[in-house]
């Protein structure tokens, strides 16, 4: 693991400061007071804002995306208002939250189903278009591999007790440390169907998991893999291991289905070419 070595301004005060365009990489803000600050255009990203206070504030034309709970908003939690209309919306998503064996393997048939039909969307894209992030997100092959690891490491490792269970295309997340001997290779290039061929062999390694689970091994707790690795070295709810999973499944996909509209209109954008002047 690579040591990171911070240029510390703990304290620091900044007055009538023009920062605007700048870039903010792994920066710590926790505990900072903001007053009086300008904040309009801004984009956000894996930004932590628990326990954040904002008072006297302008919220408008605003879009955010992540978990939510306890977001009080003029004192209204609306919080439970979001996750109602969202299961309304959306049936499915309801039963990304089981209780049960039965409800584990149900849940898995929806992921299977949701997914077939993101893939075939994807088919209609070029190869090339298939390696194309939008707005900085990873690519729709990007997003296959992160589930590939995400399976590896959830199932395959914490709940079966495989200590290295990684494929060379698997992919972490970006603010995850590199830690050997998990793969990753942000530059592999690999194809729609060698990618695919990944995802079905691990889909069905989880297949195989739901289809033994029962109610009591959902209670219990996993055997610690000792080995470096993700995740940490312990031991984790079995119900834990598997939400996780189904969590990253329901949540990747519909970041890819997101960016497959704007590579659609995108894509036929480019077809059309520039008006004529």
């Amino acid at each position: 693991m690579t040591d990171v070595t911070y240029d510390d301004r703990t304290g620091t005060r900044f007055e009538r400061v023009r920062l605007t365009g700048a870039t903010f990489e792994d920066v710590h803000l926790d505990g900072a007071r903001l007053h009086d600050v300008d904040l309009r255009g801004a984009s956000l990203r894996m930004v932590d804002l628990r326990g954040l206070r904002a008072r006297d504030v302008w919220l408008e034309d605003v879009d955010i995306s992540g978990d939510v709970e306890n977001l009080v908003i003029n004192g209204v939690d609306v919080a439970p208002l979001i996750e109602a209309e969202l299961d309304r919306r959306d049936p499915d998503r309801a039963k990304m939250r089981p209780t049960d064996a039965a409800g584990y393997r149900e849940a898995w048939d929806v992921v299977e189903r949701r997914w077939a039909g993101t893939v075939e969307r994807a088919r209609s894209l070029s190869p090339e278009q298939l390696h194309e992030r939008v707005d900085g997100e990873w690519s729709f092959i990007e997003t296959l591999r992160h589930l590939v690891f995400a399976t590896d490491a959830w199932v395959c490792r914490a709940l079966l007790g495989d200590p290295e269970p990684w494929d060379a295309l698997d992919l972490p997340h970006d603010d995850m440390p590199d830690s050997p001997p998990v793969p990753r290779d942000r530059e592999a290039r690999p194809t729609l169907e060698q990618v695919l061929a990944l995802r079905a062999d691990r889909m069905a390694r989880v297949r195989r998991v739901l289809d033994g689970l029962t109610d009591e091994r959902l209670t219990e707790q996993t055997v610690p893999v000792l080995e470096p690795g993700y995740p940490e070295p312990e031991s984790y709810a079995v119900r834990r291991t598997l939400r996780t999973v189904l969590h990253e499944e329901w949540q990747h996909r519909l970041y890819a289905e997101r960016d497959l509209d704007a590579l659609g209109a995108l894509g036929a954008a480019r077809a059309t070419g520039p008006d004529p002047a």
